[in-house]
């Protein structure tokens, strides 16, 4: 005769299995969690981390602008160097730019803490303590 595997009926042994069972599947699905937010906190790093390459490459073209600027201004006296220096302040503005949002964007991405994770673990915990309190 088969016996029944509801919760009423069941025998402890059965009932420790199935906590076994489901407390690992648990324990499983917390840490797949874990691993998504993880990359996408990754993710984030990453953008704010090529914004700030793009700040220094920016910062580098302005570099050669102003020294562009500087050796027509000395050579040739002309308007031209005037039109040299604008272009440099355009990219100086721009670098400021990328690198206040690519630090914008790591802060948003640090520390690499699985939130939802530990808000579950949390709650998983709070409600196994309840149940067992309330069989007592």
């Amino acid at each position: 005769m088969a016996r029944s595997t509801s919760s009423t009926d069941a025998t402890a042994g059965e009932l420790l299995a199935r906590l076994s069972n489901d407390g690992s599947q648990l324990i499983r699905d917390e840490i797949a969690l874990a691993k998504v937010e993880l990359g996408e906190h990754a993710k984030r790093v990453g953008v704010g981390a090529g914004l700030f390459g793009a700040a220094g490459v920016l910062a580098w073209f302005g570099f050669g602008t102003l020294v562009a600027a500087a050796v027509l201004a000395l050579a040739l006296v002309l308007p031209a160097w005037a039109a040299a220096l604008i272009v440099a302040a355009v990219l100086f503005a721009s670098a400021g730019v990328a690198a206040l949002h690519g630090r914008n964007q790591v802060a948003d991405g640090t520390p690499p803490v699985p939130e939802a994770a530990i808000r579950n673990v949390k709650a998983d915990i709070a409600e196994v303590q309840e149940a067992r309190h309330r069989e007592h």
